[in-house]
């Protein structure tokens, strides 16, 4: 695993460990956005932005969401194919309810965390 994906690895695990217990509370939508945050930290790691798009897959299985599992299947691959490359849009939310493509803003907070995890890596 790269520095950066060690340094990064707290925060997404937070992200993914809020998206479980929202889940498991019934709050599915607010279990999407942990993993949404999730995704934002961690794409430009290959390990984290796998993980992230298979615990989405996985969301939108539980949803029975099919338009989310194809769409999370085809970001697995281009996740894993793309993100040693640089070939990821910053800031992107990876559900399927956005373009695999699209740069999008990242928050502050998370723009810090990940400005420190850099810096630390």
């Amino acid at each position: 695993m790269s520095k950066f994906s060690n340094s990064i690895a707290p925060y997404v695990i937070e992200e993914i460990l809020k998206a479980a217990k929202t889940q498991e509370a019934g709050d599915y939508s607010s279990a999407f956005t942990y993993l949404e945050n999730a995704h934002v930290l961690g794409q430009e790691s290959t390990y984290w932005h796998v993980k992230v798009h298979y615990l989405m897959m996985l969301w939108g299985f539980k949803q029975k969401n099919t338009k989310e599992v194809i769409g999370q299947i085809i970001r697995i691959i281009g996740a894993a194919l793309l993100t040693a490359v640089k070939g990821v849009p910053v800031g992107n939310t990876g559900g399927s309810n956005v373009s695999p493509v699209k740069v999008m803003p990242i928050k502050p907070e998370h723009a810090a965390i990940i400005f420190k995890a850099k810096k630390n890596a």
